[in-house]
Parts: structure tokens; sequence; C-alpha cells
């Protein structure tokens, strides 16, 4: 008999919107909906792949379920515990067990301070390490992030984009925490570069037992890194199910337009492209009902009435879509 795993992370109809302010008094006259009504769970030591396209609210969504951007609605759970309720104090002290490794390599990193004293400063504040134990476990996680102990006195401007961002994960590391969002960490560098920084996470999970919430909006990456994966649009999730299954068969027209923009592996092989009309609607003013009707092939009156409910159409393959059956 199987024993199913734990959830680390359980999140809970999350919504997060941005006011819209106009006018000389700045008032408010909208929402920008970056989170409309997010539910998943992350399974303790996998990989969950968010992926959308650019103003999906991917990276919103990671920031909100750690805590950094407070959500507007809903719940987020760590392990059971309510994050989204918890004081300053208790949020810091969590702190040492959620993590994240932002996109910008550089911008992420205080150009005024040493490698040293970058990965060092949070074991500094949680009174963790000091002296030469302080010293000597950043030496260390820097080692295990494939840096030398000649860079822990060099400044960030020094290193190259793959560097910067095996110093980000170094950061994220010193406080050994067991959840990590990695938010668009690879878009910046080379495809050279990806493959190692991709391998090197692979490797610090398998060694450290990490859990990941993996941000990308490249497909291919997702997929080689990935053991579930969520697609995003405008707000919500449209399909949710494990890696082998989203690829050979993806279920929402959004999905399947997302995977038909991969180009193929070979040159001879042909495949049919699936073109979306018109743009992202804006997110301060979502369609009715599916926000994805005003591009989809399928979409008929029903559409634009009610709002797709995220449900299980077998072997826990989830599917946000009026007419699923007709696809």
């Amino acid at each position: 008999m199987s024993v199913e795993k734990e959830s680390i992370i359980r999140v809970e109809g999350i919504k997060k919107y941005f006011p819209v302010k106009s006018g000389v008094i700045r008032k408010t006259t909208g929402y920008i909906k970056a989170v409309d009504g997010l539910s998943f769970e992350i399974i303790k030591g996998e990989t969950l792949g968010l992926v959308g396209e650019s103003g999906s609210g991917k990276s919103t969504t990671g920031r909100t379920i750690i805590n950094l951007l407070k959500a507007t609605k809903g719940d987020v759970y760590y392990k059971g515990k309510n994050i989204t309720r918890t004081s300053k104090r208790e949020m810091r002290i969590l702190r040492k067990d959620i993590q994240i490794i932002f996109q910008d390599p550089y911008g992420s990193l205080n150009p005024r301070m040493t490698i040293g004293e970058i990965v060092g400063e949070a074991l500094k504040e949680h009174g963790l390490y000091k002296g030469k134990q302080l010293e000597q476990k950043v030496l260390e996680t820097l080692e295990i992030c494939g840096l030398s102990p000649f860079h822990f006195k060099r400044y960030p401007h020094e290193f190259s984009g793959g560097q910067r961002q095996r110093i980000g994960i170094a950061r994220a590391l010193a406080l050994n925490p067991e959840f990590i969002v990695c938010d668009e960490i690879a878009s910046a560098l080379d495809v050279s570069i990806q493959s190692q920084i991709i391998n090197l996470l692979k490797s610090l999970q398998k060694s450290m037992d990490l859990t990941y919430l993996f941000i990308s909006h490249d497909l291919s990456i997702v997929r080689y890194i990935s053991d579930r994966i969520a697609v995003m649009y405008l707000g919500t999730i449209v399909e949710l199910t494990n890696n082998h299954e989203l690829f050979e068969r993806p279920m929402h027209p959004y999905t399947k337009a997302l995977l038909s923009s991969i180009p193929p592996s070979h040159p001879k092989d042909r495949k049919e492209k699936i073109i979306l009309k018109g743009d992202v609607p804006s997110a301060a003013n979502p369609p009715s009902g599916c926000k994805f009707r005003t591009r989809c092939y399928l979409a008929k009156e029903l559409c634009s009435q009610e709002v797709p409910v995220l449900e299980d159409i077998g072997d826990k393959h989830f599917v946000a879509c009026h007419f699923i059956h007709d696809i």
C-alpha cells in the first residue's frame, strides 16, 4: 500500500490585489488582481513548477506564499501552521525554514557587501554562528554551491551572472531551509549556464531534502526539474498535474497552446502550432467568467457567465474548463 506524502505548503484561496490610484488625492479607483484565488499543495521533497506567460502572476504568487507580500485574502499553511496570520516575530523565526532565490542575480545582492557578508548576514542576524564558526559555515556553503574560498572577500560586481546566481543560492541555503521559492532564476542566464544552475538545484535537493516552488516561463527547464506542474493564466491556475501527464496529455486549451510553442527537438520534426488570438487581458479588468475565454477556440456563452472550477478529471489531473470533454 502506497503512503501519502505530507504537504509542506498548503495554499487555500489566496488572493493578492494591488490598488490602482488616480487623481491628485490618489484615490483608489480599482484593483490589479495579480493572484485571484489559488488553492494547491506542495508535497515535501518535490519540485512544483509554476508556468505561464509574463503577467500571469507567477512571481507574485511565490512572494505571497512566503509572506513577502501580504495576501489580500486566503491562507497559506507551512507544515500545518498558518503563516499568513503570524506575527513579525514568529515569521522571522520561520524565515530559517522558508527562503527565496530572486530572478535578478545582481539586483538582489548588496553591491557594498562582500560575498562572505552577504551569505553570512542571515546566520549572524539569527545568532546561529559568530567569529570563526560563522566564516567556516559561509565557506562550506559557498563550496557546495560551486564557489571557492577566495571568493569570500570579493564583491558582486566581480562575478559573472552565473556566479552571482550561485551566490543567491548560497545565501538561501545558509540557514538550512526546507522550502525554497526559485523565482525565474535561470531567465537571465545563458543556456549553458542555465543547465549548470538547474543541475546544482537538483543535486542540492537530493542531498539536503529540499522542496522547491520553481517559477519559470521556460517550459523546457520546468519539464526537466519539476515533479508536478501548475499552469497559471491571469492570476488563476487552469491546469495542475504531474510532469509526464502534462506534456503527454495536456487538457486545457491554454496549456495546449503553451506546449505547441516549444521549438521541436529536431529540424525535421513538425507539429501544429496553436496561435492564440488577441493579447492577455488586463488584470485590472479581467473578463467575466472564464478569464481565458477571450482567446479560447472552445469558448461558448457559458464561459462568459460562470467561472470554471479546478476539478480532478482523474489521477490527480486538475483542469479548470467548462468543456474539458470536448477537447
